[in-house]
């Protein structure tokens, strides 16, 4: 039984917030006692000096405590940090759910590119977008990668994969939870181009002549070091060891000092860029590596998740155990700021030893991190669309045709639009029939009908459910003119911008998928008589190129071009009707012309006395 995804959410953010209570609760307590503790230690310290030094000892109980509390105090504020992630996830799902998630999420703006064929017509990004309503990701591969699927659709057999791996992801909640949890850290600190091109860059260090310098200078600078120790013990009779000369051991000393002071100045400009780069990938991958380690813990049964899960690892090995040596030699890496270390370094070589190892990791691990963003990024675009999926129980994944042009479509409405808001209609194209000229009045849902077609084109060659009963479709290459303006920048009219769109859409006609057109208004910004010679000559170049598609008029003399194309064109209309001075639409699709128009009871309804 498919669970009420509003229920489910409310139930589980109720349980989340109940948890920050009980933690913000720990959290208050915790407070108070470092506070009694730091007073006691300043009591302690009072009383030592007025009743005995003795005393003083009694501080380092306080003191422990203190510290014990600072470490779980910590804890429970990363905790309820967590929490808090937790539950704006369920709040976003809930205001999804009611369709309240406008201006909630994240809006893809940096993706939208005037010159695609339809990303502007179809709201795939911006506020109220299809990529708001469907994002979870938070990381930057995971949002360029769901980015990608709305902008480039993908052949039926991708296409049935993700189905395949949305299908499993669908109840998993938990993960999803984790990953929302997990990724809110990496979500602006990762620059994956940047940390994969860091990966795979050619290694500087390896070469055997520096790596033979290194442990044979090294070498030297502890035989120097030990020389003099050697020769000062046994000066100060601590020790009793064949005596050597005083002169030769601070010989021995300065020349090992000089000479790995010279190789470290040496190497300074190859050795600095590469710790310096490492440091900053390092913590990328700090970042990254807590959702890695919780994608290595889960188990997937569907082949493509399977398989995304086992990217992850490199030479059998799970990028956890990579990423933990990787942090040890990070660890050591900081260990430079101490001053024992710096005292040490000229003897020991200690940075360039570690940028060596460091080197010899990235040669072997680096090649991975690409693969590793990948795998995440896709598993987080593969759980967006699964929340979708979950949050719109009734909507369904669409079936492919094997030859086209070919839409089917059973009670398709706008995925956008909240369910008990959306109106449904039948729409079929193909066999035969390639167009359908949509009349109707101002505001009736000739515009929607054609953004609920494309929108949910684009869902069913990404491999999300769509908001339909059944849809059937072949693959499509997909062309809108909808939301064509002009540009006072460029100099670029409206008439001329839609033209050079249609012109956009004509070429597309050249590849190797059929054409799904839609056009709004088609050649608006032209007189009457241009307009139908021109309708109809770009409209027969469409269809006999084997494009399929609708365009919406509000001149019928275009609605006479589904007479010269025979049974490969029909029209159909949407109508309105006046009831107490109001115009009201049912948004239903109906054969044939549409007979009348509302603009003048539009108009004076505003005021205008028309």
């Amino acid at each position: 039984m498919t669970p009420d995804p509003r229920a489910h959410y409310s139930r589980l953010l109720d349980e989340r917030r109940a948890a920050i209570a009980a933690l913000e609760r720990r959290h208050r307590a915790l407070g108070y006692a470092k506070l009694a503790s730091a007073i006691l230690a300043i009591a302690i310290v009072a009383l030592a000096l007025t009743h005995g030094a003795s005393l003083i000892l009694l501080v380092l109980l306080p003191a422990a405590a203190f510290a014990a509390l600072l470490i779980v105090h910590d804890r429970v504020l990363t905790a309820i940090q967590r929490l808090h992630r937790a539950a704006r996830y369920y709040e976003n799902g809930i205001a999804r759910v009611c369709g309240r998630w406008p201006g909630t999420g994240e809006a893809g703006n940096r993706y939208l590119d005037p010159a695609h064929p339809y990303a502007q017509d179809l709201d795939l990004f911006g506020k109220g977008s299809l990529f708001e309503l469907l994002c979870t990701a938070r990381t930057l591969p995971g949002q360029d990668t769901l980015a990608a699927w709305l902008q480039f659709p993908a052949p039926p057999g991708e296409v049935r994969q993700r189905q395949l791996a949305i299908d499993e992801l669908r109840p998993r909640i938990d993960l999803r939870e984790d990953l929302a949890i997990l990724a809110g850290d990496a979500r602006a600190g990762i620059h994956p181009d940047a940390l994969a091109a860091w990966g795979e860059a050619p290694a500087r260090l390896r070469a055997r002549g520096f790596r033979a310098q290194i442990y044979g200078f090294t070498a030297l600078g502890l035989a120097g070091f030990l020389a003099l120790w050697i020769s000062l013990a046994n000066s100060a009779g601590a020790i009793h060891l064949a005596p050597l000369p005083a002169a030769l051991a601070g010989d021995l000393f300065l020349a090992a000092l000089a000479v790995n002071a010279w190789t470290l100045y040496r190497w300074r400009d190859t050795v600095g860029p590469v710790t310096a780069a490492v440091e900053a990938a390092a913590a990328e991958l700090r970042l990254l590596s807590e959702v890695l380690v919780r994608l290595e813990r889960e188990r997937f049964a569907s082949p493509p998740l399977a398989a995304l899960r086992a990217s992850l690892d490199s030479a059998g090995e799970p990028p956890s155990r990579r990423l933990a040596r990787l942090g040890r030699l990070m660890e050591y890496l900081d260990s430079r700021d101490n001053v024992f270390v710096r005292l040490l370094e000229p003897f020991l070589l200690w940075t360039p030893h570690l940028a060596l190892r460091l080197e010899d990791w990235r040669a072997e691990s680096g090649p991975a991190v690409r693969r590793w963003l990948d795998a995440a990024g896709r598993i987080e675009a593969l759980c967006s669309l699964a929340s979708h999926a979950f949050e719109h129980p009734a909507d369904t994944f669409p079936e492919f045709a094997p030859s086209g042009p070919c839409l089917e479509a059973s009670a398709i409405g706008h995925p956008l639009l909240a369910e008990d808001r959306v109106i449904r209609n039948d729409v079929s194209l193909g066999s035969g029939l390639n167009l359908l000229i949509v009349s109707g009045s101002n505001m009736s849902g000739k515009s929607t009908l054609l953004r609920t077609l494309g929108a949910n084109a684009v869902l069913a060659q990404a491999g999300s459910v769509v908001r339909a009963a059944r849809l059937r479709l072949s693959p499509l290459a997909l062309g809108a003119s909808i939301r064509v303006s002009d540009s006072l920048q460029d100099g670029i009219s409206r008439f001329y911008a839609e033209i050079l769109r249609l012109r956009q859409i004509l070429d597309l006609t050249s590849g190797d998928l059929p054409v799904l057109f839609l056009i709004d208004e088609f050649l608006h910004g032209t007189n009457s008589h241009d307009r139908k010679i021109g309708a109809e000559a770009l409209v027969r170049s469409l269809v006999e190129r084997g494009a399929a598609g609708l365009i919406t008029t509000h001149d019928l003399a275009l609605a006479d071009i589904a007479s010269t194309l025979g049974t490969r064109a029909d029209n159909v209309h949407f109508e309105d009707h006046l009831e107490e001075g109001k115009v009201l639409f049912d948004y239903r699709m109906r054969p044939g012309i549409v007979r009348k128009s509302n603009a003048i009871e539009l108009m004076r309804s505003v005021g205008l006395e028309i």
